[in-house]
């Protein structure tokens, strides 16, 4: 078999092993926030943004992401259910996302952001 000369083509370099995220290179957190408003606490059925639930985002240089949020209570079941919402909801926007799960300062109603109170006017909830 004869030897191929690609002498004219462009270098391609190696793949990491981490795909690289849709857009550009590194996703802001405005728009991993933007993305969390797919995640919907089970409980309430509100999206875990208007709830105030999402505390900080933060974005490393790669796209990889660590989220601090808190539950409406400590004693909440649900992590898990929200840890594979969030996954899907971010997944082909960041490269990798952790929650950082904490507890201070604690929940409470006054982190719920305007949109969400009138979502939960709209169930029947007095807020």
């Amino acid at each position: 078999m004869t030897e191929l000369d690609h002498s004219d083509l462009p270098e391609v370099p190696e793949a990491t092993g981490a795909p690289a995220p849709a857009g550009s290179s590194t996703v802001s957190p405005e728009e991993v926030t933007e993305a969390m408003k797919d995640v919907v606490d089970p409980e309430l059925g509100i999206n875990v943004v208007d709830l105030g639930l999402v505390y900080d985002v933060h974005v490393d240089e790669g796209s990889n992401v660590v989220l601090d949020m808190t539950l409406t209570s400590a004693a909440c079941p649900l992590t898990d259910v929200i840890q594979d919402q969030t996954n899907a909801a971010l997944e082909g926007l960041v490269n990798d996302v952790a929650i950082n799960w904490v507890w201070m300062p604690p929940w409470g109603p006054d982190k719920i952001t305007e949109d969400g109170r009138e979502q939960l006017r709209a169930l029947g909830f007095n807020v």
